[in-house]
């Protein structure tokens, strides 16, 4: 669907001769590139958290092998206890014998002989036990530490997302209450604009309060260049009545998102590559649009600020 509205909106677009046709193009691409990185992002995150979660069953079936190889092992050693002493006796015993009866010591030889034989045997086994309870032990360790890397890279993720949060929300105290917040959820960083922060009802102009927050923004994520930028836009479900450069709602939103962008590249030092701008309409409403506080709501800018999974997906390969 969305393909079919944003090729009506070209359509529109360059019979209105407004926008090059090679420009919105390339805002099209980069918009397809932009939702492609965005489930990849997301089928990397689940991939991860999936194989954490397998390494975690590993590690608990290599403990609870460990632990029947370790108890395998205690038995052996135990036997072979039971058949040392019991040799001992035979050998007294055949001792004691030796003197009066040649019949009774050759029964006694070949006890011996079978209980040395028994005795071999059961220390080869324990050889092979402890050989084997080594090699799991060994695999024990690897797994646990690459449990333990998957871990403590997730957590640095997170406490880097974190950090971000608290950065942006510091950044941008001086519109607390202007229709900003700041959240963190599901591994990312989210932050929200009402309209009513950054533009003027039907425009897509950044007003000075607003090119000012995000400003205060584009200071924070310079600082933070392996963070991926996906500026949306979104409106409420009124239709848009106005005429001139606008088509729709969705034409509105994208407009929204670019102006946006365009603000954020302003900034040296932020990396374009990192930026992708994105028109969601009418079609992810986070309140009713039956109020008009519900609405106010819905028409918004989203910055959400994706942490890039590079060294999980390194380390996803090598497990």
């Amino acid at each position: 669907m969305i393909k079919k509205i944003s090729l009506s909106v070209l359509a529109l677009v360059l019979m209105s001769s407004c926008v090059s046709s090679k420009v919105y193009k390339d805002l099209e691409a980069k918009y397809n590139n932009l939702r492609k990185e965005n489930r990849n992002l997301k089928d990397d995150y689940n991939d991860l958290l999936a194989a954490k979660n397998k390494a975690e069953n590993d590690l608990d079936n290599l403990q609870k092998q460990y632990g029947e190889a370790a108890s395998s092992r205690d038995k052996l050693a135990s036997e072979l206890a039971a058949l040392q002493n019991n040799y001992d006796n035979l050998k007294s015993s055949y001792d004691a014998l030796e003197e009066n009866s040649s019949s009774a010591i050759e029964a006694n030889l070949k006890k011996n002989r079978e209980l040395l034989a028994q005795l071999e045997a059961k220390e080869q086994a324990l050889a092979a036990e402890n050989e084997r309870l080594e090699n799991l032990k060994n695999e024990l360790e690897a797994r646990s530490k690459r449990v333990q890397e998957l871990e403590s890279i997730i957590a640095s993720k997170d406490a880097s997302m974190k950090a971000l949060k608290e950065a942006i929300s510091k950044a941008l105290t001086d519109f607390e209450g202007k229709g900003l917040t700041v959240e963190q959820r599901n591994g990312k960083v989210y932050v929200s604009m009402e309209n009513k922060l950054l533009f003027e009802s039907g425009s897509w102009a950044v007003g000075n309060q607003g090119k000012k927050a995000v400003q205060q923004l584009g200071g924070v994520l310079a600082d933070n260049p392996d963070i991926s930028i996906l500026i949306e836009g979104h409106t409420d479900n009124v239709p848009y009545t106005g005429s001139g450069q606008l088509s729709g709602n969705w034409d509105l939103s994208t407009k929204r998102a670019t102006a946006i962008v365009t603000i954020l590249r302003d900034n040296p030092n932020i990396d374009p590559q990192n930026l992708t701008a994105a028109g969601r309409g009418e079609y992810a409403p986070i309140a009713s649009n039956d109020t008009p506080e519900g609405r106010a709501k819905n028409r918004r800018i989203e910055v959400i600020l994706t942490p890039k999974l590079d060294e999980l997906t390194k380390l996803l390969d090598e497990l």
